[in-house]
Parts: C-alpha cells; sequence; structure tokens
C-alpha cells in the first residue's frame, strides 16, 4: 500500500497495530507506532487503544504501552480496558487493580472486559476479599454478567478458597462453556474435593460438553490430590482413545505426580520413560522428591545427577541432590 503511494488514514492503523500484536513482534510494532506518529494520528482515540493493546501484547512492550497511554489526550474504557488488561496479562496483577481504582477516581464507568481483566487480577493475587468486592460492584453498577464475566467470578472464588461461592454461581447460569466446567472441576480438585471433581466432570459429558485438555488437567490433578490412581490411569486411557486429545507435558506431570504421591515410584519412572515426549525438569523434580520420601535414593541420586548435567546452573537441584544425601 505505501509502495504504491497510498497513504494510511486512522481506519488503517488500528488493523495494522492488531496484526502486529498478532504476530508479538514488538521490532515491527515500533515502527508502524512510528508510522503513526509521523502521518499525525498519534491523537486518535482508537489509533492510541489499539497501540495500547499491540504493545501489551509484545514481550517486553508493557512499559511502552503505559507510556502510550499516559501521553494519551483522550482516555475512554476500552483504554483503561486495554492498559488493565495488558497489566493482567504479564502478571503484573497489584499494578492492574491499582489503575482499576484510579479508573474509578477519575469516574470511567468500567464494562465487563474490563472486571474480567480486574478479577483475573485478584484470582492471580489470591485477594478473596478483593474479589468478594467486584463481585459486589459489578452488582451494584449493573454491569451485564455476561457468560465470560461469570466464568471469571467462578474462577476467582475457586482459585481463591470459596468453592462453595464458585458452585452457586456455577449452578446459577443460564448457559455454560467448557471454561465454566473446568473452572469449577479446577477449584474443587486444588481443595482436594476429588469425588466431587469426577462427579461434575462425569455430569459435563452427560449435558454433551466434550472435555478440552484443560478440563482433563484439572481432572488428573483430583485424582492426584485424593489418591484415586486407577480412576486416573482410567481416565488418561479414555482422553488418548475416546477423546482423540494428544497428552501434553502438563498431563504426563499430572499423571507422574499421582503415581509419586501414591508411593508407586517405580512406575512412576516407568511411566515417564515411556512417554513419547521428553520429560521436563519439573516432571523430574517429583519424581526425584518421590525417591527421597519413599526411601529410593540411589534412583533419586541417579536422575538428580542427570538433572544437574543438563542444568549445571539451576541451584534447586543441587539442594534436591543435597537433601538425598542428607537422607
Amino acid at each position: 500500500m505505501l509502495d504504491g503511494a497510498v497513504l494510511p488514514n486512522k481506519f488503517t492503523y488500528p488493523f495494522v497495530l492488531k496484526a502486529c500484536a498478532g504476530l508479538g513482534d514488538l521490532n515491527l510494532g515500533k515502527s508502524v507506532h512510528g508510522s503513526v506518529v509521523k502521518f499525525g494520528f498519534d491523537d486518535d482515540v482508537h489509533v492510541c487503544n489499539t497501540t495500547v493493546h499491540m504493545y501489551c501484547c509484545c514481550s517486553g512492550g508493557i512499559e511502552s504501552a503505559r507510556k502510550v497511554f499516559d501521553e494519551m489526550p483522550k482516555l475512554d474504557s476500552v483504554s483503561w480496558s486495554a492498559m488493565i488488561g495488558g497489566y493482567v496479562r504479564v502478571g503484573w496483577s497489584t499494578d492492574a487493580v491499582d489503575l482499576f481504582r484510579e479508573m474509578q477516581m477519575v469516574g470511567v464507568r468500567p464494562d465487563e472486559i474490563t472486571m474480567v481483566s480486574v478479577l483475573s487480577a485478584c484470582t492471580d493475587l489470591g485477594a478473596l476479599e478483593l474479589g468478594k468486592w467486584v463481585e459486589s460492584y459489578i452488582d451494584k453498577e449493573g454491569i451485564q454478567k455476561t457468560v465470560e464475566l461469570s466464568n471469571a467470578l467462578i474462577d476467582m472464588f475457586s482459585k481463591c478458597g470459596d468453592v462453595e461461592k464458585a458452585l452457586k454461581l456455577f449452578r446459577n447460569m443460564s448457559g455454560r462453556t467448557i471454561v465454566s466446567w473446568t473452572s469449577v472441576i479446577d477449584g474443587l480438585a486444588m481443595h482436594g474435593r476429588g469425588m466431587e471433581a469426577m462427579s461434575l466432570f462425569e455430569e459435563m459429558i452427560g449435558t454433551g460438553v466434550a472435555p478440552d485438555d484443560v478440563a482433563f488437567i484439572g481432572l488428573f490433578s483430583a485424582c492426584s490430590h485424593s489418591g484415586l490412581v486407577e480412576k486416573g490411569k482410567s481416565y488418561f486411557s479414555s482422553m488418548v482413545e475416546k477423546f482423540h486429545i494428544v497428552p501434553k507435558i502438563e498431563h504426563y506431570g499430572c499423571m507422574v505426580d499421582m503415581l509419586c504421591r501414591a508411593g508407586l515410584v517405580k512406575e512412576a519412572l516407568e511411566f515417564i520413560q515411556k512417554m513419547p515426549i521428553e520429560p521436563n525438569p519439573i516432571v523430574l523434580r517429583t519424581l526425584i522428591s518421590a525417591c527421597r520420601a519413599h526411601g529410593e535414593l540411589k534412583l533419586g541420586e541417579s536422575i538428580t545427577k542427570q538433572l544437574i548435567r543438563n542444568e549445571p546452573m539451576q541451584e534447586s537441584n543441587y539442594v534436591l541432590l543435597s537433601n538425598i544425601y542428607a537422607k
């Protein structure tokens, strides 16, 4: 377009900036941002909002996003949502909550997209009381509880410890997605309520909702925390054979954790050896900790030495080996 001497306008840039965001290419995004300034569209709120979004989606771009945000001549609810969402995306949850409070102080009314980001920040911080306040704020302001917002509330309550509240919200939903089911299953699993998590999983299948790979991670976690090894093995087989989901390293990690918690160290080792993908350090450390706990010290020593050869600068590997020698 530029080579053809056709000049871009304020409608062109949001699309180009979204493309940069999709690619996650910070340098390309900066180049397009430079073009925005050059052609004089850096005072257009829609172009600026997309620029903030672009920087938030690119690794290392969050500070540039805040600079653009601070220099915008006019801010709307989309501007605030983009910046708050950006902070959540990079794990700066405290900054996201602080910016939300600032948004309230200047009198900008948030929408459901903003509230989803704020609830994600509460979840990340484990801030149950703040999450409860956010729920009451949503009700007070009459913000529409879309499926996405309801899912965010369920996820926050599940992960922050109020599983009963999460279940109540879940049961009151008129329409549910796989995310709704998975959030509650994860919450039940996290708090040792494995039988309830499995019951909910079966209910989900009974309603015709096909589980995805994330749902199975929650299910395996439930089996692991409740010592339901045979159930876990059965579900792992059904994931592959019935639902045709290719296991990821997270699924294998859950299975190893489940076997290790049950004291089946040798079986966990055999499982790792048969895996079609290389075990990551987390899987190996799980096995090493189980070796120490269940007296398989020679095996633990051997695996830890292998881990040290692969990651000589990782301090925790030496701590693991030291603990085995101490035992």
